[in-house]
């Protein structure tokens, strides 16, 4: 496993890491969540990736029964905080109060006094941007918090809060990447990169559809991420017969350079330096192990010029605002 140094931070983490958005919030059994992270600690994964919203705090609760008996220096924590935690329409956003509820909640079910990157899940335009960045640097001028990110913000959004918060406090953006999904690269890499924010990305594999077993005109196979209904819920955004197609286009191509389709669509991502880590999820140990393999495998430019030729206009190349997210700032 290799490392990379995250935005202007100290945190050194690995270019896999393990994410529990779908599978550790509910998808997958307490015993099957164990046995990843544990593999993920074999696999040399140092960062861990959750929020307070999956599976309502299940996932944290989760991770702080099995994180809380590895040394807390041995691990790179983040969790997030905005979308609705309750029926109450007032618990979500990042709102002074909800920020200073929420990461006490989250470190309670996290069994820790801190976490190393305390992320804004969404921006939030309801509330005057300066509230928001100073209730984050007070979490962080508490000890709660190492460090701040976001996830999902536009390219103004991003320039908004660094120019009221200088250049330290946040250190990383999350936004979904894939070779299906590269509209990041279009503005908010660029715009990061030049504020000393790293990516760490979601979705590299595209939720699974990269590894090639969803085939077109197929059903989906039994056992799969989307043959769950709990698992599913953003299937939308790179399940069509077209992707399919782009990526059975794909196969060969992994094939012949001798590696798997995983390891392929990760090395893809990590091919960029604005890329600190690639955020994995699953849900058997060996899924881990060998999405794992991935860190340290370079793609030659002829390969990559063969990924281009197969993908076509099957990615999503233009800046598009995710699910949940709002465009906007609102100041005081």
């Amino acid at each position: 496993m290799r490392y990379r140094k995250l935005g202007s931070s100290d945190l050194e983490v690995s270019e896999i890491s393990l994410g529990s958005w779908l599978t550790y919030s509910g998808g997958i059994e307490a015993d099957r969540t164990r046995a990843c992270t544990e593999a993920a600690f074999e696999a040399g994964i140092n960062f861990f990736d959750t929020a307070n919203v999956y599976g309502q705090g299940a996932a944290e609760t989760a991770w702080g029964e099995i994180l809380s008996a590895h040394p807390r220096d041995s691990y790179v924590l983040a969790t997030k905080v905005y979308f609705p935690m309750s029926d109450d329409p007032a618990d979500q956003g990042l709102s002074p109060a909800q920020i200073a509820k929420q990461i006490d909640a989250s470190l309670t079910r996290l069994k820790t006094d801190h976490v190393d990157l305390y992320q804004a899940h969404r921006f939030d335009p309801a509330v005057p941007i300066e509230d928001t960045v100073e209730a984050f640097r007070k979490v962080v001028e508490q000890g709660k918090a190492r460090y701040v990110g976001f996830s999902e913000w536009t390219p103004e959004q991003i320039q908004a809060a660094v120019d009221l918060a200088g250049p330290d406090l946040f250190v990383s953006s999350q936004p979904q990447y894939s070779m299906l999904w590269q509209a990041p690269e279009a503005e908010v890499f660029g715009r990061c990169a030049a504020n000393g924010i790293s990516q760490i990305v979601w979705s590299p594999l595209a939720q699974g559809v990269l590894t090639g077993k969803y085939k077109p005109g197929q059903p989906v196979p039994e056992g799969s991420r989307f043959a769950s209904a709990d698992m599913a819920v953003s299937k939308d955004l790179v399940y069509s017969e077209a992707t399919l197609e782009a990526v059975q286009r794909l196969v060969p191509i992994a094939e012949q350079a001798g590696m798997s389709m995983p390891t392929l669509a990760l090395a893809w991502v990590l091919r960029r330096s604005e890329v600190a880590s690639a955020i994995t999820g699953a849900s058997r140990p060996e899924q881990v192990h060998a999405n794992a393999a991935a860190s340290g495998v370079s793609l030659s430019d002829d390969l990559l010029a063969a990924v281009d030729r197969a993908l076509g206009d099957a990615p999503v190349t233009e800046p598009t605002l995710a699910p949940g997210a709002r465009t906007g700032i609102r100041h005081r």
